[in-house]
């Protein structure tokens, strides 16, 4: 793994440290986190921290204490429709040809969660001028000084608004998601990999789940990459390289790209990452690192019990054990290696479905580890509890409540889709999780996708890629945040598509 990897899953690592049920907000009023946060390279260096970026307008703004009622610029992009007409410092006040109706609430906790405000009301006039109703012009309210006064955005129509079904039977959808096959498939690398474990996931899984056979030389390109890495790094690397996240995302990849091209060389590398996924699987107390006891007293099991079954960051139990995200994450690599004919010791699967299940509670929400960590109708953000629950449909056992477990999942996530951009750790790949879970029932996927069409339209950016808009983890805002972005916006919107053994393609419906 090279170091620009490992540097990018240590932010996730400090970032998921922190227990999920904290209420933490999502802005801060005196120039903190996430404001003062920058891009060090990339189209975003130029911006002087991380803000919302306000779709296509080519604005990036901040929420501001004294005026909940306003977006505060701080950046316009040169050539886009807010250049030369919105300046520094002008404070958005209303959109559509209306003042802003609410103050912001976005934060991170369940009575926070959620776009309400400013932010969603000017996405809804921005996607209402592109609609067949619009004329292409955003109306714009502004206090500039003391003087306030009304500009017009020249938006366009050329991408129109989104569906009722979007990204499904959606013209807008197609024409972004082949606008982001195109920048992901230019922004792989020489040697093969699209970056970090997100990128080389999603990107991959985009490109597979997108249907098109153009695109399996790239995925094949980037699977050989990432295989090589695996067989050429030294068992003391695997220690503490955070290599969990690397043998998980190309297990699932590596799965799906066999189940289409049924291409051999897959199946030895397959049982390579399954011997060194079964080698790094929490099962006995005496694989505890004698460290944790120093290092992470609190997480030291109790007893044989407690974390079995489970993956941490690192193979075996290392600094503070087996966590829910990465377990659903085993338990799904497990489950789509058997569908390729690997076979699977079902102990070692059962043991991981039995610590997703001891770790969720009674409404389907997954918690942190393998106990619930608050109250039965408490909830956070949905990214472990989308990964457990693709795992749980797609289990290769039928004498189990499995599926009963996956319903569940699917229902939580339909019910509070509030979460959704500013889930744990590294929020785009929650995103995708929590949609593929979703996805088992159609109908909370459309609950999801409805309460976060705000996001989509607010996350488009001038250049045909997606933002990382700010969210209470900053694990990946860097250069290479908008191929974060990109790659998972490019993923859900191939789920409709169901080209993929996760996304429904041979899966039966859910009952």
């Amino acid at each position: 793994m090279n170091t620009k990897t490992t540097k990018a899953i240590v932010g996730a690592v400090v970032a998921m440290s922190l227990v999920a049920s904290t209420v933490m907000a999502q802005v801060a009023y005196d120039g903190r986190e996430p404001w003062n946060q920058r891009a060090e390279s990339g189209p975003d260096a130029k911006v002087p921290g991380w803000f919302y970026n306000l779709g296509l307008t080519g604005i990036r703004a901040e929420s501001v204490a004294d005026e909940p009622k306003a977006l505060l610029v701080k950046y316009v992009f040169p050539t886009t429709p807010a250049s030369k007409v919105i300046k520094v410092d002008d404070k958005i006040i209303g959109a559509g040809g209306k003042l802003f109706q609410h103050g912001h609430r976005n934060g991170y906790g369940m009575e926070i969660f959620g776009a309400d405000g400013p932010v969603a009301e000017l996405a809804e006039a921005l996607e209402t001028c592109q609609g067949k109703s619009g004329t292409g012009k955003l109306p714009l309210r502004v206090k500039r000084g003391k003087e306030t006064i009304n500009v017009d955005l020249d938006i366009g129509r050329n991408y129109g608004a989104y569906a009722a079904t979007y990204p499904a039977a959606c013209p807008k959808s197609e024409k972004i998601l082949k606008e982001l096959l195109d920048y992901l498939s230019k922004h792989q690398k020489e040697e093969g990999s699209f970056g970090d474990p997100v990128h080389n996931t999603f990107s991959a899984l985009a490109m597979l789940g997108s249907g098109e056979k153009r695109y399996l030389p790239a995925v094949e390109r980037n699977l050989q990459f990432l295989c090589k890495s695996i067989r050429s790094t030294a068992d003391e690397d695997r220690k503490y390289g955070l290599m969990n996240w690397t043998y998980m995302g190309t297990a699932i990849v590596l799965s799906e790209y066999y189940l289409i091209t049924k291409k051999d060389w897959a199946l030895p590398e397959l049982e390579k990452i399954r011997d060194l996924l079964e080698a790094g699987q929490y099962l006995d107390m005496s694989q505890i690192d004698p460290k944790v006891k120093q290092t992470h007293p609190d997480d030291y099991p109790k007893g044989p019990a407690q974390a079995h079954g489970g993956w941490g960051h690192n193979p075996g139990f290392e600094g503070y054990g087996p966590i829910a995200m990465l377990t659903a994450q085993g338990a799904l690599s497990f489950s789509l290696m058997q569908r390729c004919g690997i076979k699977i010791d079902r102990p070692r699967l059962d043991a991981a479905y039995k610590f997703l299940k001891k770790g969720t509670g009674k409404n389907g929400y997954v918690w942190y580890a393998d106990s619930p960590g608050g109250g039965p109708d408490d909830w956070a953000d949905m990214g472990r509890t989308g990964a457990a629950g693709i795992a749980n449909i797609l289990s290769p056992y039928h004498d189990g409540d499995y599926r009963k477990q996956a319903l569940l999942h699917s229902k939580v996530i339909g019910e509070h889709p509030q979460s959704f951009p500013d889930t744990h750790g590294s929020p785009p790949m929650g995103m995708a999780y929590a949609a593929l879970a979703a996805n088992i029932e159609p109908a909370n996927f459309r609950k999801l996708m409805d309460a976060n069409r705000w996001w989509f339209t607010m996350a488009q950016c001038n250049d045909g890629t997606f933002y990382y808009q700010p969210n209470r983890d900053n694990a990946g805002y860097d250069s290479e945040a908008r191929m974060t972005a990109s790659s998972v916006v490019a993923f859900i919107f191939t789920i409709p598509k169901r080209s993929l053994v996760i996304t429904g393609k041979d899966v039966p419906p859910a009952k």
